[in-house]
């Protein structure tokens, strides 16, 4: 076994170069994948127009639970994974990934079943309005049958980077996102399609990313190529996968909260605004999808870590794992720092992308970009820390971090701020809830570092 764990490059080469091959192409994977959203959003404002991106914001939930799944079978499963192959055990590697897969399989079925079934009662509870709820019903109704693609292609995506592939990840979800460039405008502009035409393009480019993923696992697999024996669930693997899968699935869910809490204020506290319901409502959407870019970055860099830290904590090598931890934080903190700045001194630039809008939209738009984001540099520190602890095997405390922002301080600012801001109490709470969280976020992180100094010490 120890000579097993010396052979693999995670325990012997250079930090920096590790750090290169794995989150470079996570990144690249993670921007790729934010890119559906976005694309979506840009060809829709010029084909269909503000009312179409605020359907698409309604409909985000139904993506966000999708991904909340795939988070937690597949990033549980990563970890756990990476974990198993630094003891050098890949015979529960490979279990741990076939029972994740089929578990997978099985939820995102039900989800999509379920959603159908409610569809118009869930799009209302998500915030959609009587002139919205057609797109929202055309875009939600055909994404929802393609979940079980997006959510496999992303979890098994997670563990080919695992496996030391993390350019054929890379290829699988950046051929996706090519043919969704080509499909959406054909559908929308050429074949008159408009919303329809906008999910079908999503769905079909997520099954030939779910086509690459599966074949990798069943042909190409280095440690981890799935035999049949290997889909058998394994109760035990699942629940460890699970509760390293816990603190991402937390987050997503609590976005989904975020979400609906957000929008049913946007359009109550937009009425009460000159702007109306629905202009504030595509506004944040549109925000949030350029916030996506940075925060897809971020948890790129943090993903590319998860490997490293997982490999050479399972094999005590503690004085790589901080090694990694410090670089990663360094790299995606300086980067945050920078586009913050964008954010708040270009605004405009960013909001042109989705098209020429109403001038009310483009003026709340501009705003919301420069208020709601004028703190997004702290995700460039919270994010990597909070992953650390996720890869390293604690999922309590990557969890607490996880639901700092978003449950336990971005929640409640949004509902008690605008009583007393109005309509920009919500934009206020972004930047707030940014900073209290990087408070938490450094106190942990502080005595973590501390305890492996004192480790590091003794050995």
């Amino acid at each position: 076994m120890q000579d097993i764990q010396k052979s693999n490059p995670l325990s012997t080469r250079p930090i920096p170069a590790l750090m290169m091959k794995y989150a470079v192409p996570s990144v690249v994977s993670m921007v790729v994948a934010a890119f559906y959203n976005i694309i979506d959003q840009i060809f829709i404002g010029r084909g269909v127009g503000y009312l179409g991106n605020t359907a698409t914001t309604v409909a985000f939930p139904f993506m966000t639970v999708g991904l909340a799944l795939a988070l937690l079978t597949g990033n549980g499963a990563a970890a756990l994974i990476s974990l198993e192959l630094g003891k050098g055990s890949h015979e529960n590697a490979k279990r741990t990934l076939g029972s994740s897969a089929v578990t997978l399989a099985v939820l995102s079925l039900a989800l999509s079943a379920v959603s159908l079934i409610f569809l118009d009662p869930l799009l209302t509870a998500f915030g959609a309005t009587e002139p919205v709820m057609p797109y929202a019903r055309d875009y939600a109704g055909i994404t929802l049958a393609g979940m079980p693609f997006f959510t496999l292609s992303t979890a098994v995506s997670a563990a080919i980077r695992t496996d030391g592939s993390p350019h054929y990840s890379m290829i699988c979800i950046l051929s996706g996102a090519i043919l969704n460039t080509i499909l959406t405008p054909v559908f929308i502009f050429g074949f008159g399609m408009g919303m329809k035409g906008a999910a079908a393009a999503t769905v079909i480019s997520q099954a030939l990313s779910f086509g690459l993923a599966v074949y990798y696992l069943l042909k190409r697999a280095r440690y981890i190529r799935v035999s049949l024996p290997d889909l058998k669930p394994s109760f035990p693997l699942l629940r460890r996968a699970a509760a390293l899968g816990s603190s991402s699935f937390m987050n997503q869910v609590s976005m989904v909260f975020v979400t609906i809490i957000m929008n049913r204020s946007l359009v109550h506290y937009g009425a009460l605004s000159p702007y109306g319901s629905e202009i504030p409502l595509a506004a944040l959407g549109i925000v949030m999808k350029i916030n996506m870019i940075l925060l897809s970055v971020i948890l790129g860099i943090s993903i590319g870590m998860q490997p490293i830290l997982g490999f050479n904590y399972g094999a005590k090598n503690y004085a790589r794992v901080k090694q990694t931890l410090i670089a990663g934080v360094t790299v995606s903190g300086l980067l945050a720092a920078f586009v913050n700045i964008l954010f708040v001194s270009a605004p405009g630039v960013f909001i042109s992308a989705f098209g020429d809008q109403d001038p009310g939209f483009n003026l709340f738009a501009s705003l919301a970009l420069r208020t709601f984001m004028a703190c997004v540099f702290a995700a460039g520190i919270q994010i990597p820390c909070s992953l650390f602890f996720m890869s390293t095997g604690r999922p309590l405390k990557a969890m607490t971090l996880q639901l700092t922002r978003q449950v336990f301080l971005l929640i409640p600012l949004i509902l008690i701020l605008p009583m007393v801001f109005g309509l920009n109490g919500i934009l206020y709470a972004g930047p707030a809830a940014d900073i209290l969280a990087l408070c938490v976020t450094s106190w942990f992180i502080l005595n973590e570092i501390r305890q492996m100094n004192k480790t590091d010490a003794v050995i």
